[in-house]
């Protein structure tokens, strides 16, 4: 294989509507967010996944415009500066979309470039064969071939779509013949036996002039319309993103082009599409379990049980499924817990904020958790980043008193500022409005009490 040229890219797909996790991982803060185990979260996994076979200036990550801010925050926890490296959409259009404009922002500052496509929410146990598989993929893509990692299949899995390979190209390169759907047992089995077929893996590689070319022959109305909104130099609006076609880069691209070639690949790779995934992958305890967080159990095997803020006592129980949040508990047993997404869409419908948000919720500036809330008050932590500000503003009717618990806290209201101590506090009332800075060199955490007037 000839030696690489063109520069390489990563493009992270961090889309997602966290509902395959739930409760952990919600719209709001779906799966690519979450801290699982109180370690890297999947989508910082992933970027340092990347490193040393591609750049990390080369990053680009493609998100929905409510997890811009968190992504960057995850970014620079790990020392990936985000300046210009988060691509927005307005909405979500699925995959094929995606790509195409993570291809036209790339060739904004390249004349070509080689583009890696992964998703953010994927693991993978054995890097050092990832990242050889990785380096065929670079090779085969400068040399013109749509490339896509195939995964040797290990059971008849159902949830997954397949990739059947055809003819040898070098050294565990096959051409593709065709991309399948999500077959039943029956039909999983026999692709099993096969030998030729493949999980699909949702990754994959290609330079960028060549995928243009084949948007353009397969998708030429996706193209033309991303062509218009990416050119003209204006903010997309959200109206003009949802005119474009709904529809994942298999079927716009993959399942037509001839230039298509899979990789087999055998690297420990799961999507952690549902909680009994989830329990596949990580490592069990001497029961078989999978537990984390204040957790006592007893006569209690096969299980995952996961604790947030709560003290979780089991008892003889066997293949279940438990995960605790501050504001949610979901039980289920393991072979049927993927039907916790018809949950969230029960949370939808009756409105509820528990599908959307945790009682936690993380910006730029810091985080901010609710303690507690009844009908005439609540009570609110926040936490602010050294250097960063925060806007409290009143609402007419209530009162809000701050309580500093430590640090620097400068407040500014009517252009005045003072500094508030560790254990001193002030009152917003009416409309006014005060802000907050940490002026101080640690994190800097306050205590909001909210008290609404109430009827009688």
């Amino acid at each position: 294989m000839p030696e690489r040229k063109s520069p390489a890219y990563s493009v992270i797909l961090a889309g997602g509507s966290g509902t395959r996790l739930w409760p952990l991982s919600r719209e709001r803060y779906p799966k690519q967010l979450v801290n699982f185990f109180g370690g890297d979260s999947l989508i910082q996994i992933t970027m340092k996944r990347m490193i040393p076979v591609l750049n990390s200036e080369r990053i680009r990550v493609v998100c929905g415009e409510d997890h811009c801010g968190e992504v960057a925050r995850h970014m620079e926890e790990i020392g990936i500066p985000s300046h210009d490296k988060i691509i927005c959409e307005p909405c979500g259009r699925n995959t094929g979309p995606a790509i195409l404009l993570s291809v036209f922002n790339i060739l904004g500052k390249e004349n070509d470039a080689i583009i890696c496509v992964f998703p953010s929410d994927h693991v993978i146990r054995d890097t050092d064969s990832f990242h050889q598989k990785l380096k065929i993929a670079l090779k085969l893509a400068e040399m013109g071939f749509v490339v896509t990692f195939g995964i040797k299949p290990h059971y008849p899995e159902t949830g997954y779509g397949y990739i059947e390979g055809l003819k040898k190209v070098s050294e565990d390169v096959l051409t593709v013949k065709r991309f399948v759907e999500k077959p039943d047992v029956k039909t999983a089995k026999k692709y099993i036996q096969s030998g030729r077929f493949f999980w699909n893996s949702g990754m994959f590689a290609f330079k960028a002039s060549v995928i243009m070319e084949e948007f353009k022959v397969f998708q030429p109305e996706l193209f033309k319309k991303m062509e218009e909104l990416f050119c003209r130099n204006e903010p997309v609006t959200k109206k003009e993103y949802e005119q474009l076609p709904n529809i994942s880069i298999d079927y716009a691209v993959m399942e037509k082009t001839s230039r298509g070639v899979v990789i087999d690949s055998d690297f420990g790779w799961s999507d952690i599409g549902s909680w009994k995934s989830f329990y596949d992958y990580h490592p069990k305890d001497e029961n078989n379990s999978v537990i984390d967080g204040d957790v006592i159990s007893r006569n209690t095997r096969n299980c995952l049980i996961l604790g947030s803020r709560r003290l979780i006592a089991a008892n003889n129980l066997n293949g279940i499924v438990i995960v605790e949040t501050g504001d949610s508990v979901f039980v289920s047993d393991m072979d049927t817990s993927r039907e916790v997404k018809c949950i969230v869409e029960k949370l939808k419908e009756k409105g509820r904020a528990e599908c959307n948000k945790h009682p936690t919720m993380n910006y730029q500036w810091g985080s901010e958790i609710v303690l507690e809330e009844k009908e005439n008050f609540n009570v609110t932590r926040f936490m602010i980043y050294p250097a960063c500000r925060l806007r409290v503003t009143g609402d007419g009717s209530s009162e809000k008193q701050l309580l500093a618990v430590n640090g620097r806290l400068t407040i500014t209201t009517d252009n005045q500022s003072r500094l508030l101590q560790k254990g001193e506090s002030t009152v917003i009332r009416g409309n006014t409005f005060v802000e907050l800075e940490n002026s101080g060199k640690k994190p800097l955490h306050i205590v909001q009490v909210e008290i609404r007037p109430t009827d009688g």
